[in-house]
């Protein structure tokens, strides 16, 4: 497993995760309100957002299937949300004016045709695409780094779609993902990022969350995500299916923050830091007198004990081995032992 990089921004083990602003079809088709949410999301410390790119007719045929967070069919919808090329390309120039990574999820050969002319660094592929494998074999053979979303699909629907990235020998991602919206959090299933991580060693592997809030996202990050994706909406009263999933500006500073902060506590090994010492010194114990001890009298539990602070010679770690040796002098109470005080030592 080895990183890459998305529009500049190395994304790896070693890099702090890429959060993913997912504006998605959160405009509703309202160029203006992406642009809100563009400048929303960079406020609020975003690298990168996210968009769908649709061309309705290469996409789906009319129909009337209505999605689980909808009321209304996809077909209607889409063609609500669908932004012109024009828009799409206004959008991307914008986000990258900003100094943002802008990334875009084709859901067609077309929308990927487009982003392509458009010079996107990277594609997002959808859940709903992961075993549409003529459309990733397309999709890889532009060339440029792939995430590809999980959901709805396990380890064995997933490799046919790695093994095509892999041939087109493009850089790719794999995000765990649980398509249920919200997601309940005993859904998420976050050991589902180790089996991806297990069945395919050479991919990077993050996590596209559906669930409320940004619990999973910071765990995800503690099991080894390089990236976490979440919707995202300048204002959780507008309408749209994704709203209600989605993070204002003070959620997605606070994931922003989070996930950093996780990452930074990773690694390391148990050892004593040389910055501990100040607390050593006052939250050590030594070996200290506990009454006065005349020289030739045996040290017993009667007359040594263990007391902060931790700045004697001998710590309670040395207890045991300071017991039965013989006073050299007079050692009032309360003194901490040194070696000059013991015969011998």
């Amino acid at each position: 497993m080895t990183g890459f990089s998305i529009g500049g921004r190395p994304v790896g083990p070693d890099e702090e995760p890429l959060v993913i602003a997912e504006i998605g079809i959160n405009h509703e088709g309202d160029l203006q309100k992406a642009i809100r949410m563009v400048d929303d999301a960079a406020t609020a410390g975003a690298e990168c957002v996210k968009f769908q790119c649709h061309v309705i007719d290469d996409e789906m045929i009319p129909n009337d299937v209505v999605p689980g967070n909808a009321q209304e069919s996809i077909w209607d919808i889409m063609s609500r949300c669908a932004l012109s090329e024009t828009e799409d390309r206004e959008l991307k120039a914008y986000v990258e004016g900003k100094g943002l990574v802008y990334l875009s999820t084709p859901f067609s050969r077309a929308a990927a045709d487009r982003l392509a002319d458009m010079g996107v660094t990277a594609y997002k592929i959808g859940s709903g695409e992961c075993n549409n494998y003529p459309l990733v074999r397309h999709i890889a053979g532009l060339g440029k780094p792939v995430i590809l979303s999980t959901g709805m699909n396990d380890v064995a629907s997933v490799s046919p779609s790695v093994e095509i990235m892999r041939q087109a020998g493009v850089p790719f991602m794999l995000f765990h993902c649980t398509s249920m919206y919200p997601t309940p959090y005993d859904r998420v299933m976050l050991n589902g990022m180790t089996e991806l991580r297990d069945a395919f060693p050479d991919a990077l592997v993050g996590l596209s969350d559906h669930s409320l809030g940004n619990y999973t996202s910071f765990a995800a990050v503690a099991l080894g995500a390089v990236a976490v994706e979440k919707h995202f909406t300048s204002d959780l009263s507008w309408p749209g299916p994704d709203v209600p999933i989605s993070l204002d500006p003070a959620g997605l500073a606070d994931l922003i923050v989070g996930t950093r902060a996780v990452h930074a506590a990773l690694g390391g090994s148990k050892r004593i830091l040389p910055e501990e010492a100040p607390t050593i010194a006052f939250a050590y114990a030594s070996v200290v007198t506990i009454q006065d001890i005349s020289p030739g009298d045996p040290l017993t539990m009667d007359n040594i004990w263990v007391k902060r602070p931790g700045t004697g010679s001998f710590l309670a770690r040395d207890f045991q081995d300071v017991l039965g040796k013989v006073a050299a002098c007079h050692i009032p109470k309360d003194v901490q032992l040194q070696p000059e005080h013991l015969v011998g030592a």
